[in-house]
C-alpha cells in the first residue's frame, strides 16, 4: 500500500484495516480498526491531521485532505465513489452519497446522509439523521425506510467486502 511521510509525520494503519493496493496516505493520517481504503482514494494530511474512525470506509477515487485542524470521518461512516470530503466533520455511520462534496467546517450530523452528488458547503451542520440533498445541499428530510437501510448496513457490508478483497486480490502480470 502507498504509504508517504510528510515532514517526518507517516500515516499510522491498525493492522486490522484494508488499505487497496493503489490508496494512498500522505502524513498524519490515523486509521483505526476494521477501517478500508478503496482503489485510488488519496488520504492526504499535509496541513493538519485526518482521522478515520473504527469500521469507515473511503471508496474509490475519493479524495480527504485537511486544512491546519484535523478532519474526522467518524465510527462507521461511509464515504461513497468519487467524493471529496474536505476538512470537515463527518458523525459517526453518516454516508457521503457516490460523487458529494463536503466542504471546510461542515459538521455533519450522526447517521445523515448526503445525497448522491449534492454539495455540502463550508460551515453548513446538517443535523443527524436526516438526508441532505442539492448543490448547495439545503434541502434536509428526515430519513426514508430505505435511506434508513443503507445509512444502518452499508458499513458493515464494506468490513465484510473488505475482508474478502485482503484474502481475495492478486496482482497479474502483463
Amino acid at each position: 500500500m502507498p504509504l508517504f511521510s510528510f515532514e517526518g509525520v507517516s500515516p499510522t494503519v491498525h493492522p486490522d484495516a484494508w488499505i487497496a493496493p493503489t490508496a494512498t496516505l500522505i502524513g498524519a493520517v490515523t486509521v483505526e480498526k476494521d477501517v478500508s481504503i478503496w482503489y485510488g482514494a488519496v488520504i492526504r494530511a499535509d496541513f493538519g491531521r485526518i482521522v478515520i474512525r473504527e469500521g469507515a470506509n473511503i471508496q474509490d477515487n475519493s479524495v480527504v485532505h485537511v486544512n491546519d485542524g484535523v478532519c474526522e470521518i467518524g465510527r462507521n461512516v461511509t464515504v461513497g465513489h468519487m467524493c471529496l470530503v474536505h476538512d470537515c466533520t463527518v458523525g459517526e455511520q453518516a454516508l457521503i452519497g457516490n460523487g458529494a462534496t463536503v466542504l471546510d467546517q461542515a459538521r455533519i450530523g450522526e447517521r445523515a446522509l448526503i445525497a448522491a452528488g449534492s454539495t455540502v458547503t463550508p460551515n453548513t451542520v446538517v443535523p443527524p439523521e436526516v438526508i441532505a440533498m442539492g448543490s448547495p445541499a439545503k434541502k434536509f428530510v428526515p430519513l426514508s425506510d430505505s435511506a434508513r437501510g443503507w445509512v444502518e448496513h452499508n458499513a458493515a457490508v464494506y468490513q465484510q467486502l473488505a475482508r474478502r478483497h485482503a484474502d481475495g486480490i492478486e496482482p497479474l502480470d502483463g
